[in-house]
């Protein structure tokens, strides 16, 4: 599809912000308990487990703007800066966030990777999709693929100790990289998953696990719903329905959807309503900004 720059990357930005408000209404319901309360669940209506108000936002969304403007802070070497925010959004007693991230910033003491360790240790496991969920800006900043593959790595290591979780990072931001450069999505999903654990999840039937927090498991979800997808609204709103950790497969999986549909091609239904909409338009211009300069264009 013949669209922007500008269009894609703002298109990746509130495609999170709508994936994650639409499925944060349905998180931790099963698939039955939501056919019984909505039905089909196409609307952003707020409710659920966190009280939502309409168009509100959950910390997928949150973290991936702190690290957005880390990143613009610092391109260079954003990790403290994208700290900073981190720890700014923990002070303000945000209503959800998750138990590995909890614990890691408990543990913070100056060094990230560190406090990651650490709380990978007394967890005995660290493999949960928080750092995949907010990795996406790292794809959308930088004009350079090494740039964007250290970066990815870097903002998933300050949390998220187990291989894993970077793995993930970086073949959901590798595909996003190729949406970004006008690739086509079934094309670039299966590219990347080629050969990996992944690739079995872009067959015709669904992923043999829950959509839950477990990284595998969610982006096995992510991408068998992109594969099958014709619209942004179909992907967003599938996630949604599978209940489990609805929230951050939908954002997770909006963000490539938005990229590669577009802003232009969400429902403006769904942009208008999301509450943090003034912030994701600032981050959309700069973060185009950002590409382009570090692409040496």
């Amino acid at each position: 599809m013949q669209l922007s720059l500008q269009d894609r990357i703002k298109g990746g930005l509130y495609g999170v912000a709508v994936g994650d408000a639409l499925g944060g209404t349905t998180e931790f319901m099963s698939r039955e308990a939501i056919r019984r309360e909505h039905g089909y669940l196409t609307e952003i209506v707020g409710g659920g487990v966190w009280s939502l108000a309409p168009g509100e936002v959950t910390d997928d969304t949150m973290m991936t703007i702190a690290v957005a403007e880390g990143i613009l802070e610092h391109p260079a070497d954003p990790v403290e800066a994208i700290g900073e925010r981190f720890l700014a959004w923990y002070r303000s007693d945000p209503k959800d966030i998750g138990n590995i991230i909890r614990l890691v910033f408990s543990r913070y003491r100056g060094n990230w990777p560190e406090a990651a360790r650490s709380a990978h240790l007394q967890l005995g496991r660290s493999a949960g999709n928080g750092s995949l969920m907010r990795c996406l800006p790292a794809a959308l900043a930088y004009g350079r693929l090494d740039d964007m593959e250290r970066v990815t790595a870097e903002q998933s290591e300050m949390t998220h100790h187990d291989p894993l979780c970077r793995e993930a990072c970086l073949l959901y931001n590798r595909i996003a990289w190729r949406l970004l450069e006008g690739g086509e999505l079934r094309s670039a999903l299966a590219a990347e998953t080629k050969g990996t654990r992944y690739e079995p999840a872009l067959g015709a039937e669904p992923p043999d696990c829950p959509p839950d927090g477990y990284v595998v498991h969610t982006l096995r979800w992510v991408l068998h719903l992109l594969n099958r997808a014709s619209s942004f609204e179909e992907a967003v709103q599938e996630a949604a329905n599978g209940g489990d950790d609805s929230d951050t497969v939908g954002a997770i999986a909006g963000g490539l959807a938005g990229i590669y549909w577009g802003y232009s091609g969400i429902p403006a239904r769904y942009t208008q309503a999301i509450l943090v909409k003034d912030k994701l338009d600032e981050l959309a211009e700069r973060l185009a900004g950002n590409r382009l300069k570090t692409s040496g264009l």
